[in-house]
């Protein structure tokens, strides 16, 4: 009788412990689990902050330079203004202006070579200089029709406009730092370019005398 009641004792325990220690074990891992995703979160949450950091940093970066940028243009209009202030004040009052229109100087379709006719018109103006005898300073205009693309009439007219600066120079000894050049190309026409005619007028140099 005695064996019999430890046998159903010991079944009792081992009963217990079939539906405990799986319990336990289930528990364990579970705690085991949680810590390991708490840990995980922690690590996202972390690289998520030092994102959002290195964003914001790049973000003032990028104000930084914009602010820099706006300052420089800022400062770059300021030096221009200035020297077009000192450009007024060397060029004086305009006391005198002279064409080389086309039709005069013959140019040669994309050349900036003087012919005979342009050269003569100029030894008229130097001549007319010479008469006035009078400390100035020439600008020289370089002026194109609107056929073709803008950066090519630029430059057309930038080359026609130095040919007649270094004419003065070479032939007729009017110092360099007595002249400038510059190009306008199509965008200061005097005549309609819609015909052949407006555009031979309109393809020129222009030249500026200021005392």
């Amino acid at each position: 009788m005695k064996n019999r009641q430890l046998v159903v004792f010991a079944g009792f325990v081992v009963l217990i412990a079939l539906v405990v220690g799986p319990a336990c074990a289930t528990k364990k891992f579970v705690k085991t689990e949680s810590a390991t995703l708490d840990q995980k979160i922690v690590g996202v949450s972390t690289e998520v902050e030092a994102s959002q950091k290195r964003i914001k940093e790049h973000d003032d970066k990028l104000a930084t330079i914009g602010s820099l940028l706006t300052q420089q243009e800022g400062q770059i209009k300021a030096v221009d203004g200035k020297v077009e202030e000192v450009k007024t004040l060397i060029r004086g009052n305009l006391v005198m202006t002279a064409t080389l229109k086309n039709s005069d100087a013959k140019f040669k379709f994309d050349s900036a070579e003087l012919s005979p006719e342009a050269t003569g018109i100029l030894d008229q103006f130097v001549q007319k200089l010479i008469e006035e005898n009078k400390g100035v300073f020439i600008e020289i205009q370089g002026h194109t029709d609107s056929t073709g693309p803008d950066e090519v009439n630029v430059v057309l007219g930038q080359k026609r406009a130095e040919a007649v600066m270094m004419y003065l120079y070479k032939q007729h000894r009017i110092p360099l730092h007595r002249m400038s050049v510059v190009s306008l190309g199509s965008s200061v026409p005097v005549v309609d370019n819609s015909n052949r005619e407006g555009r031979s007028q309109n393809r020129r140099v222009e030249i500026l005398v200021y005392e």
